[in-house]
Parts: C-alpha cells; sequence; structure tokens
C-alpha cells in the first residue's frame, strides 16, 4: 500500500520549498561598463583613463583610474569624481610651477620644487602609490551601528601608533591622546597660502592625497614669499570638488578655528564629550569630512542629531567617511523643502522623519541589488522607523540605481524609492528631477 505524507511533512517540505525559492530571488554581484555610468570626458580626459570593467560588488561601483599621477582606485562614483578633481589640480599644478611667474619667484628654492614636478613625469606610479588602493570595502551594514570597544576608540583615533619593540606597551587612553596630537599638528601645518592654492584649483585643503598635498605645499611655500597667487589665473571648472558645500569654511577658515567652530557645534547638537572626542579624533574623518557632517546635521538640527555623530565616528575609511558626509547633505537640501524632526538613534544609514510621518532614508549609494543583506536591512530600519520614530510611510532616497528586483521588492515591503537624488548643490541644479518608484 502506497504511504501518504503525514500534515506536517508535507508543510515542512512546503516551507523549505519555498525558502529556495525565496532564496533564489536575491541576485548576484553584476559588472558595469564605465561607459555606461560616466560621461566620455569623465571616462577619459588628457591626464587619465578609467577601466572600462567597473564591479559592482556591493552599494558601489569599483572604478580603476590610469593617470599621468600613477594608478589609483576609486570605491563609489563620487569618489571617482573627487580623484579625477585631484587629477586635473595637480595638472594645473605642473603649469603654474613651470610659469614664468612661478620660475621668477621661486628664485633658489625653484630646484627643490623643480625636484618634484621631476620625479612625478619620470616615475608616476611611485609617486601616486597608495592612493585609493588596498583599503577594506564598504560593508553591508545599513542597519545599527557596530559595538565599540575601548581599543576601537584608540583604533579610530589612530591605526600607526603601534607601539615600538623594547618600549612598554601604551594604553588605550595613552595611544589615543597620541593620535589627537598628530592629529592636530598635521591639520594646523594647512596655513593661508596652501589653502589659498588648494581653492585656486579647486581642491581640497584636507586631502587624502599625498602628492597632491606635496605639489600644494611646494607652491605655497614659493607663494609665502612672492605673492604669485594674484598674478596666476588658473581655470576651476563649476563643479569642483566634495568640499563645495562648504568650501567657505575649509578655504578661507584657519583650521584651528575651523576645530572651535566644529566642537562648539557639536556641544549645540547635544554630543557628548567622549562622542565629540571620537568624531573629532577619527583620522579617516578629515577636517573637511568632519565639516561637512557637522554643518548639516545643524543646518537642520533634528531631534537625535548627536547620535549621528556618535555612528558618523566609527569611519574606518574614506568611503565610510565620505558616506556619512554625503547622506547628511542629503538630509539638508530635502529639509531646505521639507523640515526633517527626527532621526533614528543608533543607525549607520540615516533616516529622518517628517512632520507629516514619513520615514525618509537618506542613502549615498551608487548601486542596489536584492540581496540578503540589503533585504534585512530594509526589514531592520522599516521595523525601528515605525515602532521608533512612529512613522506611517517609509521612503527610501538614493543617489543611484536599484536593480528592478529589488525595486520590486521594496514596494512589496512598503517602500517608496526615489533614484537619482543629486549628491551636491551644483550638481542638484542640473539634474532633472528625481523619478518615485512604489
Amino acid at each position: 500500500m502506497r504511504a501518504t505524507p503525514s500534515r506536517p511533512l508535507v508543510a515542512a517540505f512546503a516551507l523549505a520549498s519555498a525558502s529556495l525559492a525565496w532564496a533564489a530571488a536575491y541576485e548576484p554581484p553584476r559588472g558595469f561598463k564605465a561607459s555606461e555610468l560616466l560621461t566620455a570626458a569623465q571616462g577619459k580626459g588628457p591626464h587619465h583613463t578609467v577601466a572600462v570593467e567597473v564591479k559592482a560588488d556591493g552599494y558601489f561601483h569599483e572604478f580603476t583610474i590610469q593617470s599621468d599621477y600613477g594608478a589609483m582606485d576609486a570605491e563609489g562614483e563620487s569618489l571617482l569624481l573627487a580623484r579625477l578633481n585631484e587629477v586635473r589640480a595637480l595638472a594645473e599644478l605642473d603649469k603654474v610651477s613651470k610659469s614664468e611667474v612661478f620660475v621668477k619667484a621661486a628664485g633658489e628654492s625653484l630646484a627643490n620644487v623643480g625636484k618634484g614636478v621631476a620625479a612625478t613625469v619620470q616615475d608616476p606610479g611611485a609617486t601616486a602609490k597608495g592612493v585609493g588602493k588596498g583599503l577594506k570595502r564598504f560593508g553591508t551594514n545599513l542597519g545599527r551601528k557596530a559595538k565599540r570597544t575601548g581599543e576601537d576608540v584608540a583604533d579610530s583615533a589612530s591605526k600607526d601608533d603601534e607601539d615600538k619593540p623594547g618600549e612598554p606597551e601604551k594604553s588605550t587612553g595613552d595611544k589615543t591622546a597620541d593620535a589627537a596630537e598628530s592629529a592636530g599638528k598635521s591639520v594646523l601645518g594647512v596655513n593661508k597660502a596652501y589653502r589659498r592654492w588648494a581653492q585656486k584649483v579647486g581642491a581640497d585643503p584636507y586631502t587624502s592625497n599625498e602628492l597632491l598635498k606635496k605639489k600644494l605645499t611646494d607652491i605655497a611655500e614659493v607663494d609665502a614669499a612672492g605673492a604669485i597667487a594674484t598674478k596666476v589665473v588658473v581655470p576651476i571648472p563649476p563643479v569642483v570638488s566634495t568640499t563645495a558645500s562648504v568650501g567657505g569654511l575649509v578655504w578661507g577658515k584657519d583650521p584651528e578655528e575651523l576645530l572651535k567652530m566644529n566642537e562648539q557645534r557639536l556641544k549645540e547638537l547635544g554630543a557628548s564629550e567622549d562622542a565629540a572626542k571620537r568624531f573629532l579624533r577619527n583620522k579617516e574623518l578629515s577636517l573637511t569630512h568632519q565639516t561637512r557632517i557637522i554643518a548639516a546635521l545643524y543646518a537642520v538640527k533634528a531631534k537625535d542629531s548627536a547620535a549621528y555623530v556618535d555612528a558618523a565616528s566609527e569611519a574606518k575609511m574614506e568611503r565610510e567617511a565620505a558616506f556619512f558626509a554625503e547622506g547628511t547633505e542629503m538630509m539638508q537640501r530635502f529639509h531646505a523643502k521639507t523640515s526633517v524632526a527626527a532621526i533614528l538613534p543608533d543607525a549607520r544609514a540615516l533616516v529622518g522623519k517628517t512632520a507629516d510621518g514619513r520615514a525618509i532614508v537618506f542613502l549615498p549609494v551608487d548601486w542596489i541589488q536584492w540581496t540578503a543583506a540589503f533585504e534585512n536591512a530594509a526589514r531592520e530600519v522599516g521595523d525601528r522607523a515605525r515602532k521608533e520614530l512612529g512613522a506611517t510611510k517609509l521612503e527610501l532616497h538614493m543617489s543611484g540605481r536599484m536593480s528592478d528586483v529589488a525595486r520590486k521588492e521594496m514596494s512589496s515591503l512598503g517602500w517608496t524609492v526615489v533614484e537619482g537624488v543629486p549628491l551636491t548643490l551644483e550638481a542638484a541644479k542640473t539634474a532633472p528631477k528625481p523619478a518615485a518608484q512604489k
């Protein structure tokens, strides 16, 4: 006699089949062509070429750049544009260093400055070595921030304060203090002439690009003695870099004055002394990143802004620092038209609540496809926004694009998705109105 499966067995089999079907809906990583993502001028210019193949293993496109100043990697379109802007700035500084005005002003110091220029031409790979390379990629966690330990505080402040052999091991507090002192000296070395030349070529004065910093320093030293800045005209494109929104601060203010202003604003936002120290001492957050984040949060002054300062203090690489800065600036531009009243605490993705009950996730990422990690984040953030913020509607505003599968699944979870939100005010002036998908 043929056995009939029991109801529990049938139910278990059905559940397993459903689970397999659900898992099959997740999308594998995909690749792109640079031509799909960039303009012709961005893909290839007089001093750079972007590799044709572009990976997208996570939330950001991964670009490889070959330039006159060496090979560079850029995780995300915003960092790519920053790198290309640095290449353009380096080329302009090279022209300045060879100009008649500069040669006359340089005098005896020209030999030293010239050596740097010559080295760039003879061995460009060596000069830009390490720019954007070998960094840990942006993770998949968009939900709660990581649990912080005592050692994490020291690690975020400095990654190169390791004890020397034969010397007694430093305490966590000593390492953090040393890191803060080191970071302070580095920042305070950015003088007025250096910042003036950074502004002239549209560069971030607190860039991580060591070659660009060296060239700015060389020319600033000559300028400080010969006052050549007003005699040299340097063409700057309309969109110069990610510093545009706070350019008047990072270019115009003395770094010590800027640090004090940021400290005061953090206090007014309600950040604790410990949280402010973690944020300001994190070497991955340049003074420009810090100023962008604080300026945007300060402009909005939403409830629990201080909690997002604490989340941003966890940045462990430049990509994460840019993520936190871009997210807060997206919120600031949204707030200019629709008031943001509160921010969801303890979250890496910035979630704001409007007066009409919407929870808006401000997500500065290039690409979202349907993965287990993203589904978990969408569910977690949605649940928390409803419970903790009292949100009645869920919206995700992203700078990039979402796959058709991900868009459909987000709709089934109750999310409205707005794609193509500009990351800068300058881009917003010329960009078409972002499209909402539900």
